[in-house]
């Protein structure tokens, strides 16, 4: 168990607030009330905070971008490991449809859309998650995958563009025959 940082670090975080990544715990909710367990990096930039919906349990890793523009919604227990984009407008398309006549927002090829990612699942290191995605509960996205479109409950997903690889049921049936003290919680959560 980690203890209070020392003095020193406190005050270098006071005087240096951007010279190391930390995790902040107290997390509150739009009504102002904590959200048990749920941890964000110092270093994760959040774009329209009021769009973003956080769970309990939630652990956002360092170095992130979530700009929740058109609503994100992160369910229990997810995990965003570092290095991730998760965006609810894109302008990919706009800008070269424009070219300099490009003036932002609600112009055609303009794409954007609510993302959902389901509890308990896992977002590998330096993934991108576009517009419009859902993610259902359980699911493992792989490092560096292009995440768009609907993906169903316990999906390995992967690639550029990301397609489901697998089912997350299979690696976790090994481990909950190794360790059955560990069905009920399991149970609790997938039923």
């Amino acid at each position: 168990m980690l203890g209070k940082p020392s003095l020193l670090k406190r005050i270098l975080r006071r005087i240096f607030p951007t010279h190391s990544p930390y995790m902040i715990t107290r997390i509150k909710d739009k009504d102002g009330k904590n959200i048990p367990g749920t941890r964000i990096s110092s270093h994760t930039f959040i774009d329209h905070p009021g769009s973003l919906s956080l769970a309990q349990g939630v652990y956002i890793g360092h170095f992130n971008v979530l700009e929740a523009s058109h609503r994100l919604t992160i369910e229990e227990g997810v995990q965003v490991t570092t290095h991730c984009v998760i965006t609810t407008h894109s302008s990919h398309q706009s800008i070269r449809l424009y070219g300099s006549s490009y003036a932002g927002k609600e112009m055609i090829g303009y794409v954007t859309g609510g993302v959902h990612i389901g509890k308990y699942s896992f977002i590998g290191p330096h993934s991108t998650i576009m517009p419009g995605t859902k993610i259902g509960k359980g699911s493992l996205v792989h490092a560096y995958s292009y995440v768009k479109g609907e993906f169903p409950d316990f999906s390995i997903i992967g690639g550029n563009p990301a397609i489901v690889l697998g089912d997350t049921r299979t690696s976790d049936r090994t481990l909950l025959e190794q360790y059955p003290e560990l069905n009920s919680m399991y149970n609790e959560w997938t039923n």
